[in-house]
């Protein structure tokens, strides 16, 4: 077994080699939960590149997680940029989530027909598990449409009233969290060489006005839980 796993190792290293030269670039590849616990471990492998004396400018990270931590994600972004000028993500096969959220502050993002990123559905860390806030919000929110309504149920109003309001109020700051980074992330690092326009009024220079409108719609619509109903659902 030893042998088998050296032999996976070696060609997992053959290709990431190959991916470095095509791209020049350093190459990451992350598999997993997007969690702080891994903060550490991850600035320790880029810290490691970067001490090689071949390091390049331009980091290329593969990217297959189902998410994780706002707040991670937040975390790991700084780390990269504070080593990598140019970062492309990579995406095989999923990146949902805090996946997405990370996806969205690189430069580049490369997919094929079967790459999935997903709604950006904040996680929050309860117990040991990671649960969607978004759906935790919108709850709350029928039930208190329904109580203006006086159509809330008995049943409902004893679950109202459990509501711990403190932790309410960590779902919204993570929400907001999400929709801050994407919008100033979207700006800063994959619109910026967006300066003219290619649809409408072709040619004309783009404003940062534009810019941040362009984020704002694209943070929004990705933490809309209501148009894609699922935190599982995937687009590409």
């Amino acid at each position: 077994m030893l042998e088998v796993d050296k032999h996976i190792n070696q060609i997992l290293q053959d290709n990431l080699k190959k991916i470095e030269t095509k791209f020049e670039a350093d190459c990451i590849f992350y598999y997993g939960e997007i969690h702080p616990f891994y903060e550490r471990a991850f600035r320790d492998v880029i810290e490691e590149l970067k001490a090689d004396g071949e390091a390049k400018d331009r980091c290329v990270i593969i990217l297959n997680t189902p998410g994780g931590s706002a707040e991670a994600s937040e975390k790991l972004v700084d780390i990269i940029r504070h080593h990598y000028k140019e970062v492309y993500f990579i995406v095989p096969d999923y990146a949902m989530s805090a996946g997405t959220i990370i996806c969205m502050s690189g430069d580049k993002i490369y997919m094929d027909y079967s790459s999935s990123l997903g709604p950006i559905d904040p996680q929050v860390l309860i117990g040991t598990d990671y649960v969607p806030a978004l759906g935790y919000l919108d709850r709350v929110e029928a039930m208190i449409e329904k109580s203006n309504k006086k159509e809330l149920s008995v049943v409902e109003f004893a679950k109202f009233q459990s509501l711990d309001l403190a932790i309410l109020e960590s779902y919204e700051q993570a929400k907001k969290l999400t929709v801050d980074l994407l919008k100033s992330w979207l700006v800063k690092y994959k619109f910026k060489t967006w300066t003219h326009h290619k649809t409408n009024n072709i040619g004309s220079p783009v404003t940062d006005a534009q810019k941040e409108e362009r984020a704002r719609k694209i943070a929004e619509d990705l933490g809309n839980n209501k148009l894609w109903f699922s935190h599982e659902k995937h687009w590409n």
